[in-house]
């Protein structure tokens, strides 16, 4: 259980954090998707690599063992829409971070056309301008579920969600 009080890191860093490769292409994900920090980036590629682990731990296991487990695993990444409806276990083993950043709330948002920036679109999700079927969600990394996409709107509390506001002129020009 654990204290409460006491919060736990939720990713890994990177086993060589030097290497240049490795710097050079976080750098270029940090820019593209307007991420704040290389823990947001290590957070993400820890859910990746909690997914294919447990892709590659059910295929070793007795057909009849992983039908139920796999089924509930390929239901929930394809509602979070990373893969596709009738995906397998080999498409979950497949997958890359650009999957996972591609399916933020910043990167929708920015995507949608409701910002000109990913780091607008961050702004405007913390300062709770943006919401989903009415509800503000304040996380720019909250992963969006495929049946909340085409809810994303502007708060109807959000001064923003006027018209003639000049960030939407901006928008629309």
């Amino acid at each position: 259980m654990g204290d409460p009080k006491r919060q736990r890191k939720k990713y890994e860093t990177p086993k060589y954090p030097y290497s240049r490769s490795q710097l050079d292409t976080e750098l270029k994900l940090l820019g593209e998707y307007g991420l704040r920090n290389k823990r947001e980036l290590w957070r993400h590629y820890s859910m990746l690599t909690k997914y294919r682990k447990l892709a590659r731990e059910l295929l070793a296991k007795a057909p009849d063992e992983r039908a139920r487990i796999e089924k509930l695993l390929l239901k929930k990444l394809s509602s979070l829409k990373i893969i596709p409806k009738n995906a397998t276990l080999d498409h979950i083993l497949d997958l890359s971070i650009e999957d996972i950043l591609e399916r933020r709330f910043q990167t929708l948002v920015f995507k949608l056309g409701f910002s000109k920036k990913p780091q607008q679109a961050r702004q405007l999700i913390v300062h709770g301008h943006i919401s989903i079927k009415g509800r503000k969600i304040t996380s720019p990394s909250y992963i969006v579920a495929s049946d909340e996409e085409q809810h994303i709107d502007f708060a109807s509390t959000s001064p923003i969600s006027r018209n003639d506001h000049p960030i939407r002129k901006e928008l629309s020009t």
